[in-house]
């Protein structure tokens, strides 16, 4: 879900749902499957041991680099991030810390060591983690400085692992380069099959570029509404902490009538 700024900043978001949360007591450090969110790949990583002198909560916002022959060691990214914790009882309570950093190669992790503390994340009467279910998330604006340029990729590229990816859309008057680079290829191949006899061999090229858009709209329509569900979860949870709340809170005025001979 897209979330815009006063000062016209979009923050695309990835979501992380870790389930079997309490089975994670040995291990040292956990890492998200990598997400892609402003063109470039991600991945979160965390400490959920209690094995640090201040027993916080230690999470981090990891640059992932494509293993491809053209990618420059000097990159850099101009990036504004959130790290979240989400309160699945209470939204009101989520923990969200922002930065402002330059990603490089020298420096490809950045995040808070102390977040908060574990044994408040661990207590289940504090709403963070729920049916042994914890879900951070990451929120990432990518400016546009003059850095160091590093190619951006596309929410097709092949990352391992199951992500709940939101993908910032573009403006209604700004026609996304990719989009139009296919719609011309579809007009120039129009063009061409008048020559078809020449080109018969082009073919199969055009067709697959186009059914791999079809299909890459497809899959990011499912990761959208797998987020939505993520979404209407906590907000299911909140209502039903509400609801047991205002039926203790009935009982007692019955309670108090009862007392009272009314």
């Amino acid at each position: 879900m897209e979330h815009q700024e006063s000062n016209g900043e979009v923050f695309e978001k990835f979501t992380w749902k870790i389930e079997n949360f309490s089975q994670l007591n040995s291990v040292e450090r956990i890492y998200s499957e990598p997400f892609v969110l402003g063109g470039y790949p991600w991945r979160i990583y965390f400490y959920p041991m209690v094995n640090n002198r201040d027993e916080k909560l230690s999470i981090y916002l990891e640059a992932v680099q494509m293993q491809t022959s053209n990618v420059s060691k000097n990159w850099s990214r101009d990036v504004k991030f959130r790290l979240v914790v989400f309160n699945q009882l209470d939204t009101n309570k989520t923990i969200t810390n922002e930065s402002k950093i330059v990603f490089n190669a020298s420096s490809a992790a950045w995040g808070y060591a102390s977040l908060m503390p574990l044994v408040e994340l661990r207590d289940p009467k504090k709403g963070f983690i729920v049916n042994d279910v914890c879900i951070v998330g990451a929120e990432v604006f990518v400016g546009k400085r003059n850095l160091t340029p590093e190619n951006r990729v596309s929410q097709a590229v092949t990352l391992t692992g199951n992500t709940n990816v939101e993908v910032q859309k573009p403006k209604p008057e700004v026609k996304d380069t990719k989009d139009k680079a296919r719609e011309d290829l579809q007009v120039l191949w129009e063009e061409l099959e008048k020559h078809r006899s020449d080109l018969i061999w082009l073919e199969p090229h055009v067709q697959s570029a186009l059914k791999i858009k079809n299909y890459v709209e497809k899959a990011l329509y499912v990761e959208k509404l797998k987020n939505n569900v993520v979404d209407q979860e906590l907000e299911t949870k909140r209502l039903k902490t509400k609801l047991v709340a205002a039926e203790e809170n009935l009982n007692i005025e019955r309670e108090l009538l009862k007392a009272k001979g009314i």
